[in-house]
């Protein structure tokens, strides 16, 4: 059995505390070094605010925290502490102070020294502002002194620096009194000190944010930093309310916290049902073959397609051309084949159009790169696209897009006009990895495919793959440090195997739903990047699976199973649809409603790491409810056939109502 820490978040350590503090009205979250959800009332301001040391590869490097001093009190606080940061090269260190006064002022500070000579791209605070923030209008006070007023962008900006969020001194920003953004009347003033500071769109990598960093990217990198190098940095932020607003009875918005109880409507049809996407998996980056027991679960799952990818360099393409064909008629699903090409792409596909014609494998979708994605790559993929249509003469679909984040799709489209599908690929872990910051990718997640869609003019969307972690670092200016004996390769996360990544599994699969994807691929089949563990388990103990487990978010699939649209319908049979369903905290639980003609089913995942209570209207009836929580993993991990095959718990709905109190990170799907 795994301990529960690890079922939990797949580390055997405690999640970092996070201490409640008040300034004035506003309430925030001290959390290992950040400040984060600064609200006043229900209304977001900022969402995270912290210091980042990223290396010449924009790798952060972790802190070390000593040293720290909480001064809590109920209307103000003051905190203080050191940091440092160690990293091959990199040796930096730093001491933060933080606080925040009865007014709702926050005054923040960090100094520091380099103790080595090294290159980094990065070092200073970065402020996240929500992503619901999106078409505020703003003003920027630059470091000339210059005034700008304009608005945060609504659609996703690939503008790098968002213009004109470039050399800001102070950012002022919210919406009239008969908005609710960021308040009635209410406006955000952000005051920086140090550097120069500028603004990026950080839903183009899936993050619910707009972020505001120091160093713009106009200026080279990576910058040497010399021992001894001093640097320091303030920033504060203020509310400003307007006189005429504050004055009037009511207008000043509500300090109450808001209610933790999580209510979900089943009845509510504000998110319309649309047809599921097809769901596939990943080939096992492992590259060993599949086990009997493997291949039975991952049948149950009912897959549509598996995909492979393809580096047509690479003279060894065709054996794992071969084995993807084999495991994909093994499994009874389709092939979706990723095609990488390089500067010799004729001949490249040229020659894989004649393995093709003489393996014939059940292919059901071509996916087609580049080798190398660049930001001024977009003749590249037409070249890429050009070529593939001149040469693989096959009747599947063929798609193109980025295999990487959506900032590539945005800044280079493919010709839209010859392919049959768009691609974009998806990571919740670009800049930030902690379990609330992947949570937060969610609302994110469906912009970046609602955009996409719009991109690709009609034409349907896949996302390939949604991993945990990315698969490799397209913004490398070098080798990365060399990874300590023992440590994780830098695709794979502990959390894969847990309850935490099941219920995030969930939550993207409602943003898939939301944003409209035609086709999900997600993870890998079996090993540390996938569904399962390998019979052979974990090649190191920092993955601490067991063997021949299958993890929680296996069972997320597994419930799609009875739903998952087949490769085919028969005559006269009725598409399963999906709805998602509002949440009205949308960071501690996330639900799907399944409908197939007169089967319904709620699949639901907390996000909490405590007991938390949901209620839920609308219910047709009676529920039957699978559980999978600490109490039934030993089962449920095991022997899922068992898990799926016993008879489900029967609770009786009052009133259309049921409450339910969820074990944390629990999973449920209630057939209704």
């Amino acid at each position: 059995m795994l301990p529960t820490k690890i079922l939990y978040h797949g580390y055997p350590d405690p999640l970092p505390a996070q201490i409640d503090l008040r300034a004035g009205p506003l309430r925030l979250v001290f959390e290992n070094g950040d400040l984060r959800a600064v609200r006043l009332g229900e209304v977001e301001i900022l969402r995270r605010v912290y210091v980042a040391i990223r290396d010449r590869n924009w790798g952060t490097v972790a802190p070390v925290f000593s040293n720290l001093h909480i001064d809590a009190r109920p209307d103000s606080f003051e905190i203080s502490f050191d940091v440092d940061n160690r990293q091959g090269e990199i040796d930096f260190a730093w001491r933060a102070r933080f606080s925040g006064d009865s007014a709702g002022r926050l005054s923040l500070s960090m100094d520091g020294a380099a103790r080595s000579t090294f290159q980094r791209n990065r070092i200073g605070f970065c402020v996240l502002l929500p992503a619901a923030c999106a078409g505020q209008p703003c003003q920027v006070e630059h470091l000339d002194g210059s005034l700008e007023a304009g608005y945060l962008p609504g659609e996703i900006d690939a503008s790098q620096p968002v213009l004109p969020f470039t050399a800001m001194r102070r950012l002022v920003y919210g919406r009239q009194a008969n908005n609710r953004a960021v308040g009635p009347g209410l406006q955000a003033e952000i005051v920086f000190g140090g550097e120069a500071f500028e603004m990026e769109d950080q839903r183009n990598w899936t993050d619910a944010s707009f972020k505001i960093y120091s160093t713009p990217l106009a200026l080279p990198f990576p910058v040497e930093v010399q021992a001894g190098t001093r640097i320091s940095q303030t920033l504060t932020l203020a509310l400003r309310l307007p006189p005429a607003v504050q004055s009037a009875a009511g207008a000043r918005p509500s300090t109450a916290q808001p209610e933790q109880v999580v209510t979900i409507a089943l009845d509510d049809d504000a998110l319309p049902a649309s047809r599921l996407p097809q769901i596939g998996l990943g080939m096992a980056s492992h590259g060993a073959p599949l086990s009997a027991v493997e291949i039975e679960r991952l049948t149950a799952l009912r897959l549509h397609h598996l995909r492979a990818d393809l580096l047509l360099s690479d003279p060894a393409y065709p054996l794992h051309l071969q084995r993807a064909a084999q495991e994909a008629a093994t499994l009874g699903v389709g092939l979706e084949l990723a095609v990488f090409v390089s500067e010799d792409m004729e001949n490249e596909l040229a020659a894989l159009h004649a393995r093709l014609e003489a393996a014939r494998p059940p292919l059901v979708s071509l996916l087609v790169y580049p080798r190398h994605e660049r930001y001024q790559g977009g003749s590249v993929t037409a070249a890429v696209v050009r070529a593939a249509r001149a040469h693989l003469a096959v009747s599947v679909p063929l798609g193109a897009g980025t295999n990487s984040d959506f900032i590539f799709l945005k800044r280079t489209p493919p010709p839209v006009d010859r392919i049959d599908f768009l691609t974009v690929a998806l990571n919740p872990q670009v800049h930030a990895f902690d379990n609330t910051s992947l949570i937060e990718t969610l609302e994110a997640q469906p912009v970046s495919i609602a955009s996409a869609r719009r991109l690709a003019q009609g034409k349907p969307v896949y996302a390939s793959p949604i991993t945990l972690k990315p698969r490799f670092n397209p913004y490398a200016t070098g080798a990365g440090p060399l990874l300590p004996p023992g440590a994780l390769p830098t695709q794979v996360d502990p959390r894969q195997m847990s309850l935490f990544a099941a219920g995030w599994t969930l939550g993207s699969l409602r943003a898939m739903l939301l944003g409209g994807a035609a086709s999900v691929t997600y993870y890998e089949t079996t090993g540390w990047r996938g569904v399962m563990e390998t019979e052979a388990g974990s090649p190191l103990p920092a993955f601490p699976s067991l063997p021949g487990m299958v993890f929680p978010l296996y069972h997320v699939l597994a419930a799609l199973a009875d739903f998952a649209p087949a490769a085919g319908l028969s005559a006269g049979a009725q598409p399963a649809s999906g709805q998602p369903l509002l949440s009205s905290q949308p960071m501690l639980a996330s639900a799907i409603l399944l409908r197939a003609g007169a089967r319904a089913r709620l699949l639901l995942a907390s996000h909490s790491q405590h007991a938390q209570q949901i209620c839920l209207t609308g219910l047709p009836g009676a529920a039957h409810l699978r559980l999978l929580d600490e109490t039934s993993a030993v089962a449920a991990l095991h022997t899922p056939q068992v898990f799926w095959a016993q008879p489900a718990a029967q609770l009786a709905s009052r009133d259309g109502q049921l409450c339910l109190t969820l074990l944390p990170y629990a999973f449920a799907s209630l057939d209704l």
